[in-house]
C-alpha cells in the first residue's frame, strides 16, 4: 500500500507498507459545507443572546477587533468579508492574538488578513506578553490568576472577536475564551493558568472540571466591555462548517458542539503505532506541532510507539521546554523538576516526559536531528525510515494507525 502524507504547506512524503501490515486511518469526520459567505451571514444576523452586529455597532465609538495569529487556520479573510463594511463606518483597530507566541512575518500578516492587510495595515496591533509596560490589571481569578491584558482591549469602547473552534489538548477546545486568555493576556497571566495544564482534567473536549478552561472564563468575567463573538468550525480541508456570534460564551459552546461532529472521531481499539501528521499552519515548531503528541496518545498501547510528522519550519519554538528537558536524564526528573517550580513552557515538557514514561515518541521534521534526542525524541529523516524501523521493532503484527490532522483529531476509543 502507498500511502501520502502531507508535510509542509504543499508537499508530501509517500510511504510504502506491506499488505499484510493491520493498517487503518483516521480523519476528521465528513461534513457537509454550506456556502460560506451565507454561513457566516446567517450567524451574525441572527446572533446568540446578541444585538445583531449592525445594532452592535451603530452608537460605538471605537471598536478593537481580536483576531488570531498564523498557528491557527481560522479564516479571518472570509468573516471580514462578511463585516468589513460595517465596520469602516467606525474608528477601528485590530489586535493579533499571539498570547505569547511571536508577532507575524509579513507573509504571516497576508495569511491571516489576505487581501484585507493593505487597507488595515496602519490599524494592527500585535500583541507582545513580554511588554509589561503595554498592559493593564484588571483583577484576579477565583484561582488567583492575575488578569492583565494589553492596554489597548482596556481603552475600546467595544470589542469584536473573530476566531475558530477546535479540540485543544488541555483547554478543552480553542476560541471564545481563549482570544483573551492566553490572547491578549500578559506574560505573568499566561503563566499562572498555563500551570492548570498539568492537571489530570485538562484535556480535549473537556470544559466541565477542567481547570484551565474555567479559569479561562473566571479572568475574562474582568473584561466590561460589550462583546461581540464570531466563531468558525472548520472542516478537515479547512472550509468553513458552522459560524456561531453573539454573546462570547454561548457562542463559543454551540461552537464547540459543531466542533465535536467533525474533531471527536472513533476509534475501536488502541494500536502499536501512530503516525500523527501535523498538518499547516499547526506544524510551525515542535511547541505548536506537540499537540499531535497528545492527540495520538489516545490511540496508543502502553509501549508502543508515536511517529510525530511535523515540518517545524521555525525550528523548536519556545526554548524554555527545551532547556527543562534537555536538564534532565530521564523523563521522571523531569516531572519531579516541574513539581518544584513552574515556568510558562514546562507544561510542554511535563506532557512529553509523560509520554516517554510509557511509550516512545519519534519525528520526521525539519529540526537539526542532533537537537531531539535531548527532548526524549528520536529523530528520523523520513517518515519510510520511521514506519520501517518501528516495524522491524514491534514485528509485523503490529497494528498502526494514520492520524491524518493529529493536531485536531481527537480519538475517542
Amino acid at each position: 500500500m502507498k500511502v501520502d502524507i502531507p508535510y509542509d504547506k504543499d508537499g508530501k512524503q509517500i510511504v510504502e507498507i506491506s499488505d499484510e501490515i493491520d493498517i487503518s486511518f483516521l480523519e476528521a469526520n465528513d461534513v457537509e459545507i454550506q456556502n460560506e459567505k451565507e454561513t457566516i451571514a446567517k450567524a451574525i444576523n441572527n446572533p446568540i443572546k446578541s444585538k445583531s452586529l449592525k445594532e452592535f455597532l451603530k452608537d460605538t465609538k471605537d471598536v478593537l477587533v481580536i483576531v488570531n495569529d498564523a498557528t491557527r487556520p481560522t479564516p479571518t479573510e472570509k468573516v471580514l468579508d462578511s463585516i468589513y463594511d460595517d465596520l469602516n463606518k467606525v474608528d477601528y483597530k485590530f489586535i493579533i492574538a499571539t498570547g505569547a507566541h511571536r508577532g507575524p512575518t509579513e507573509e504571516e500578516f497576508i495569511q491571516i488578513f489576505g487581501s484585507y492587510y493593505s487597507k488595515i495595515k496602519e490599524n494592527i496591533i500585535v500583541h507582545d506578553a513580554r511588554k509589561a509596560d503595554e498592559m493593564v490589571y484588571l483583577g484576579d481569578s477565583s484561582n488567583g490568576t492575575p488578569m492583565y491584558v494589553h492596554k489597548a482591549s482596556a481603552a475600546a469602547h467595544k470589542i469584536i472577536i473573530i476566531s475558530s473552534v477546535e479540540p485543544h489538548y488541555f483547554a478543552g477546545y480553542t476560541g471564545g475564551r481563549k482570544s483573551f486568555l492566553p490572547g491578549i493576556a500578559g506574560y505573568d497571566t499566561i503563566e499562572a493558568n498555563h500551570k492548570l495544564a498539568l492537571n489530570p482534567a485538562a484535556k480535549p473536549l473537556a470544559l466541565d472540571g477542567n481547570p484551565v478552561h474555567e479559569d479561562m472564563i473566571d479572568a475574562i468575567k474582568t473584561v466590561k466591555q460589550d462583546i461581540f463573538s464570531i466563531m468558525t468550525v472548520l472542516d478537515k480541508n479547512h472550509n468553513i462548517y458552522a459560524t456561531t456570534a453573539g454573546h462570547i460564551h454561548d457562542s463559543f459552546i454551540e461552537a464547540t458542539k459543531k466542533a465535536n461532529e467533525i474533531f471527536a472521531a472513533p476509534l475501536k481499539e488502541k494500536v502499536d503505532i501512530v503516525v500523527s501528521v501535523v498538518k499547516f499552519p499547526q506544524d510551525i515548531d515542535l511547541y505548536q506541532a506537540q499537540k499531535g503528541l497528545e492527540n495520538a496518545k489516545l490511540a496508543l498501547k502502553k509501549d508502543g510507539i508515536i511517529i510525530l510528522v511535523a515540518q517545524c519550519r521555525d525550528g523548536i519554538g519556545s526554548q524554555t521546554f527545551a532547556d527543562l528537558l534537555r536538564s534532565c536524564q530521564t523523563p521522571e526528573e523531569t516531572l519531579e523538576k516541574i513539581k518544584g517550580s513552574y515556568v510558562l513552557g514546562y507544561h510542554k515538557a511535563g506532557k512529553i516526559a509523560e509520554i516517554t514514561t510509557w511509550a516512545q515518541i519519534w519525528a520526521v521534521t525539519d529540526i537539526e536531528p542532533g537537537l531531539l534526542p535531548g527532548l526524549f525524541i528520536t529523530p528520523f529523516d523520513s517518515v519510510q525510515k520511521a514506519i520501517d524501523k518501528a516495524i522491524e521493532q514491534k514485528g509485523k503484527n503490529a497494528t498502526i494507525l494514520f492520524l491524518m490532522d493529529g493536531g485536531l483529531i481527537v480519538p475517542m476509543v
